[in-house]
């Protein structure tokens, strides 16, 4: 299953919709991080907001993927963490530590754009009167 990374400006924006085999989530990884190289991304938002559960591979994959872009150069957030899928990844003793998490993807676009406009880098904010 490809996932669809979506542009905006240098910000990519990515929606998992389904839960991922082993091989799409390293799919998904590899790509997104391409990606980045790519177009330069001054940021990245992952939003998992349909996804119910959350398993310790899939964690994992979502950490090393945002160590993996900020390592680039962008920032990452991660965006609808479902509240049973917080409450299983803390009893498993595992967390989204590789990135900031938000409500919902809105608010994690203002959370890159601050992070983004804080950094000095007016070029996804020189629009914005930040």
């Amino acid at each position: 299953m490809k996932i669809p990374i979506l542009r905006l400006d240098r910000v990519l924006l990515v929606s998992i919709q389904a839960d991922l085999s082993d091989n799409d989530a390293m799919e998904f990884q590899s790509d997104l991080v391409t990606r980045v190289a790519e177009v330069e991304a001054l940021g990245v938002a992952i939003d998992i907001t349909a996804l119910d559960v959350v398993d310790s591979y899939m964690a994992r994959v979502i950490n090393d993927t945002a160590s993996m872009v900020r390592l680039l150069g962008a920032e990452v957030v991660i965006c609808g963490v479902q509240p049973f899928v917080a409450l299983t990844l803390v009893e498993m003793g595992r967390d989204l530590l590789g990135a900031d998490c938000t409500f919902n993807l809105g608010e994690g676009l203002a959370l890159l754009r601050q992070r983004i406009a804080k950094r000095g880098d007016v070029r996804f904010t020189e629009d914005e009167d930040v």
